[in-house]
């Protein structure tokens, strides 16, 4: 077992089945260095635990929980790639898209389920530029979606 999911058994965490993409795309691509991840829904064992928007049918804290979920989404999708997580060299930037409530303006508080997740399984190798966008929808629903951009070890 790689260090990282050594640390993320250790969080109670297991890296789940990569999410089948929902249309033409790929869950990740490997360009050079880099590791690309397509945006990860909340997917818990093929469905979405909850739908709607935050704000409204989501609870903020509800869409924190969630984008870590994506988060450890975005994770098994790097690893398929490169089939070890122990080759990233640091999480570049994450772009968080949140569903949302036409008054609700917390979009950074629910990404930061994202990025809490990757700091408490990378450590420094997790800090990263981020983004946080509040959407009218998403796909399926979803109150949230992550994408990450890692750089791999040489």
């Amino acid at each position: 077992m790689s260090a990282v999911e050594t640390k993320l058994a250790e969080l109670g965490l297991t890296l789940p089945a990569v999410v089948p993409p929902l249309a033409a795309y790929q869950p990740a691509v490997q360009s050079g260095g880099y590791v690309y991840t397509a945006g990860q829904l909340p997917m818990v064992e093929g469905k979405l635990p909850v739908t709607g928007k935050v704000g409204a049918e989501v609870t903020p804290e509800e869409a924190k929980e969630l984008a870590r979920t994506c988060a450890l989404n975005a994770l098994a999708a790097v690893k398929s790639v490169v089939g070890d997580l122990d080759r990233i060299a640091r999480v570049v930037k994450v772009v968080g898209f949140v569903a949302s409530a036409s008054d609700f303006t917390g979009q950074p508080g629910v990404v930061n389920g994202a990025s809490e997740l990757l700091g408490e399984v990378l450590g420094e190798k997790g800090v990263h530029a981020r983004s946080a966008v509040g959407v009218a929808v998403l796909p399926l629903d979803a109150p949230v979606e992550v994408e990450i951009q890692v750089e791999l070890a040489q």
